[in-house]
């Protein structure tokens, strides 16, 4: 630990000072509420629990469970360690959830009771794990999360950087395997600063804790709200009417969206007659019809972002006031450029790639030491993403790459070419591309279109069913359609931008 160095480890300590019997966290399920000194402490019971079981500084620590104080509290443990969090989907499948424990060759792993049978199924093809611990409320087969909580002697805390690694979330598969992005202390605590600085978070603000705490967005608005002072309300998964009536109900003024989750919201309020016009500010990637109805309704305002776990979230942010249509301008601890196929910087008003360099930029992919020096060659992050700037400095999202296709339904990453390996597993399939369409509920909903083999026969339903069977459900096509023909290059290779065209 340098004279330069902090730690979410150090952001707890500082807190527990600072705001003592302040509530932090709200346990919307069981009613819990913690105060940040009481974190702190519970913290360090937790740390203490783990060192007996092995737990030392860079050694992965699996979570498979919905959002929990529990949850939470490992992240706080793993930082006073300096151990490294590993937060898995709990909506992928079997095969998934056990290839990225694999991957990071995970110690131990706590679970929900709902996750416990995939990881006793797969127990033997994940050999570094060495203990399994009940999740949430001591639900379940695995050993008691009490037993780590019974030390009364105090951890000590490993010696963190702000570069060592605090957690690896795995992105959506390129070439059929995932990747996991590594993200460091100082990533964290600026993502903290960025939404605490344009959100305006403070000590009197309350977070309404309802995106994933796998998901990049859902960690770092929490942490953000704890770092600034407030309170965390957690949903363990989220539901429109029960969002409506925390909001009322603790006067919460933040959130993070992926659709549908404001419309949801909003349509319960209205459905319920419920006051939501503490609601000051939302983030995320809205419609504008439904930003528009937010925005009258309770006065506040719809923050629009770009950005990936890559960037720690953000890499560009602003009011949807400023600029309808764009996704604000450039973070301020970041230098976004656009660049051209050779990496040289295009003019304003046209299209480039989207790359980044600052400390929002993440450490890296777990392992995968040639990706990396490609995704940062020319000492930037390349995102895959395109974009373009306007004269006011306005960033406009502009699609994504060929070589990195990418699909979000509801804020979830999917790469086609992980889909279409899925589809031509399927013996009635002959060829399949897959890509995005508008969708009015997901924003972004996943198309397949598929050419037969001779004589037979599939349905739609049939495929969908296929599909969701073999990975993450959230990863099956909304829509289906048969060709009769796929249109080809002069190469004979498919010709996924005319597919797209004829039926997209």
């Amino acid at each position: 630990m340098g004279l330069y160095d902090l730690s979410f480890y150090d952001i707890i300590n500082r807190n527990a000072i600072a705001f003592g019997q302040k509530v932090c966290w709200h346990e919307a399920d069981d009613g819990r509420s913690v105060s940040f000194g009481e974190y702190k402490a519970e913290v360090e019971r937790l740390a203490a629990g783990l060192t007996q079981v092995g737990i030392l500084k860079g050694d992965r620590i699996g979570i498979v469970g919905k959002n929990s104080f529990e949850f939470f509290l490992l992240y706080g443990a793993a930082a006073c360690l300096g151990a490294v969090v590993l937060p898995i989907n709990w909506r992928l499948s079997a095969e998934e959830i056990r290839y990225n424990i694999a991957d990071c060759g995970v110690k131990i792993v706590f679970a929900d009771k709902a996750f416990q049978t995939t990881l006793k199924e797969r127990q033997s093809e994940m050999p570094t794990v060495i203990g399994r611990y009940n999740l949430r409320g001591d639900s379940g087969d695995f050993t008691s999360f009490a037993t780590l909580m019974q030390h009364s002697a105090k951890a000590e805390p490993a010696s963190v950087e702000g570069g060592d690694s605090f957690v690896i979330i795995h992105t959506a598969a390129v070439e059929g395997r995932p990747r996991g992005a590594v993200l460091s202390h100082e990533n964290m605590l600026v993502a903290n600063l960025h939404f605490a600085y344009y959100l305006e978070i403070g000590v009197t603000d309350v977070h309404l804790n309802l995106l994933p705490l796998f998901h990049v967005g859902g960690l770092f608005l929490a942490t953000a709200s704890f770092h600034a002072g407030g309170v965390n309300v957690n949903m363990s998964k989220f539901d429109g009417p029960a969002a409506a009536r925390l909001i009322a109900q603790h006067q919460v003024s933040l959130f993070f969206d992926f659709p549908p989750i404001l419309a949801s919201v909003l349509e319960a309020a209205q459905d319920q007659d419920l006051d939501i016009s503490s609601l000051k500010a939302v983030v995320g990637l809205g419609t504008p019809e439904v930003i528009e109805q937010y925005q009258g309704l309770t006065g506040g305002h719809y923050h629009v972002m770009y950005g990936q776990t890559e960037t720690s979230c953000l890499a560009s942010m602003g009011r949807y006031d400023d600029c309808p249509g764009s996704a604000g301008r450039a973070i301020a601890l970041g230098d976004v450029q656009l660049v051209d196929e050779y990496d040289r910087p295009v003019d304003v008003g046209e299209v480039g790639e989207i790359t980044l360099r600052g400390p929002m930029v993440f450490q890296g992919y777990w392992q995968l030491a040639k990706d990396n020096d490609y995704t940062f060659r020319d000492g930037r992050h390349h995102t895959g993403d395109l974009g373009r700037f306007d004269e006011s400095g306005f960033l406009f999202y502009a699609g994504r790459k060929a070589e990195k296709e990418l699909i979000k339904p509801g804020g979830e990453n999917v790469y086609p070419a992980e889909v279409e390996k899925i589809i031509l597993q399927q013996p009635a399939v002959e060829q399949t591309v897959v890509f995005g369409v508008p969708d009015p509920k997901w924003k972004e909903g996943i198309k397949a279109v598929c050419l037969l083999a001779a004589g037979a026969e599939l349905s739609s339903s049939e495929l969908i069913e296929f599909v969701g069977s073999r990975i993450a459900r959230f990863k099956k096509p909304q829509y289906v359609e048969f060709a009769e023909v796929f249109p080809q290059r002069e190469d004979g290779a498919v010709d996924r931008q005319e597919v797209k065209r004829l039926y997209g």
